[in-house]
């Protein structure tokens, strides 16, 4: 049976169609993948629609078995992202392959080839599209329950596809779960008493913090990220936002933001940290099965008032800011408002660089578990 590898034409969107329906041929039987919206997908993976294509540029690759889909692979080439690093990087992504090591050879020779083609002499992945988005990196551990919102996932096979390519080991991001059971409330009630005046005294220093106004949601987001281009832009892989892109997250994010989950901390009149928690709304795209129209819009309202998990997805304080009263006020008042309802059960935080010491020993001493590993891998060309 002849392996055929065809590329599609990202401007024809019922070929991006195809290429997202691999997933549909690898996963169908999997109790814990959770369905991509297919039409949000295709704004992903548009070149017109997606503003990280204004300094990306990718290819996609379908692979075919007797005239049948039966992986697809996507090379990227990110000019800002090597300028900021100075590397002559590529990056493979959107990986999905049967447990065959003819297809998965061939659709690495071509994301590689390509890549190379463009002058690059090292090659991340899986990486979609970079460490901003979503899906970062291989499920290596935790196979054994659904990834949360914005988090991967993948058969464990997978591994062994892409270690026998050659790719190694370039980074592990972690993923912890908190309990947020009685267990867990008594030892908060207990710790409040250490958190509290810390709090109070980082607001003595002109420090304060409030919720995310909604009404100036796209506002909002953008000081956020702004905020977290500061304390993120010297760490591994990092790349900050522009401006079309925080519009864009804003869009997304718009109608899952918990108001009270989502604090930003201020200096005077700077903003110089923030937190986010949001809902695991994948417990609803689970049943959705990649459609939310006609009725899955119905669903999807009604299903936020039942979803029962969380996710902290993103925290940042700026360099001249931590260990000096910002930290305390935003982990107290984020836990304190988390626990306020006993609607949520767990929260996910995810995910954190193997080697960000010192978040790993906050979340471990609040009593999250290590229980996902995901890897990054390279190849030198």
């Amino acid at each position: 049976m002849a392996v055929e590898i065809r590329e599609i034409n990202p401007l024809d969107h019922r070929a991006l169609r195809q290429f997202i329906l691999v997933e549909w041929k690898i996963y169908r039987e999997d109790p814990n993948w959770v369905p991509p919206l297919i039409n949000e997908d295709i704004k992903r993976l548009s070149p017109k629609l997606n503003p990280i294509f204004r300094h990306q540029e990718a290819k996609y690759f379908i692979a075919y078995k007797d005239n049948v889909p039966v992986g697809r692979i996507d090379a990227h080439i990110d000019s800002k992202y090597n300028e900021l690093h100075d590397e002559n990087a590529g990056f493979f992504g959107f990986f999905e392959c049967i447990n065959d090591i003819e297809v998965s050879t061939m659709l690495f020779d071509h994301a590689t080839g390509w890549l190379k083609s463009k002058g690059a002499q090292t090659v991340y992945g899986p990486m979609n599209f970079n460490t901003n988005d979503d899906e970062c990196g291989l499920l290596t551990k935790g196979f054994d329950s659904p990834p949360v919102v914005g988090m991967s996932y993948n058969p464990p096979y997978y591994i062994d596809l892409i270690e026998a390519y050659g790719f190694l080991k370039a980074k592990d991001l972690l993923a912890y779960l908190m309990k947020l059971d009685e267990e867990f409330r008594a030892f908060v009630g207990k710790l409040e008493s250490r958190l509290k005046p810390l709090s109070e005294k980082a607001m003595s220093y002109g420090f304060n913090v409030r919720n995310v106004d909604l009404k100036k949601l796209n506002q909002e987001v953008k000081t956020v990220f702004e905020i977290y281009n500061d304390a993120w832009e010297q760490n591994w892989g990092a790349l900050p936002f522009d401006p079309e892109e925080i519009q864009n997250l804003a869009n997304s994010l718009k109608q899952i933001v918990i108001p009270e989950l989502a604090k930003i901390v201020v200096h005077g009149n700077e903003p110089v940290a923030f937190g986010l928690v949001i809902p695991d709304i994948n417990q609803i795209l689970k049943n959705l099965n990649g459609r939310l129209l006609p009725f899955g819009i119905i669903k999807f309202i009604t299903g936020l008032k039942k979803v029962n998990g969380l996710r902290l997805m993103a925290l940042g304080i700026k360099k001249g800011y931590r260990r000096k009263g910002a930290d305390s006020l935003l982990y107290y008042h984020l836990m304190k408002d988390a626990l306020k309802t006993k609607r949520f059960a767990y929260c996910e935080v995810s995910w954190l660089l193997e080697d960000n010491y010192l978040i790993i020993r906050a979340t471990e001493f609040m009593k999250g578990r290590l229980y996902k590993v995901y890897r990054v891998y390279r190849k030198f060309l």
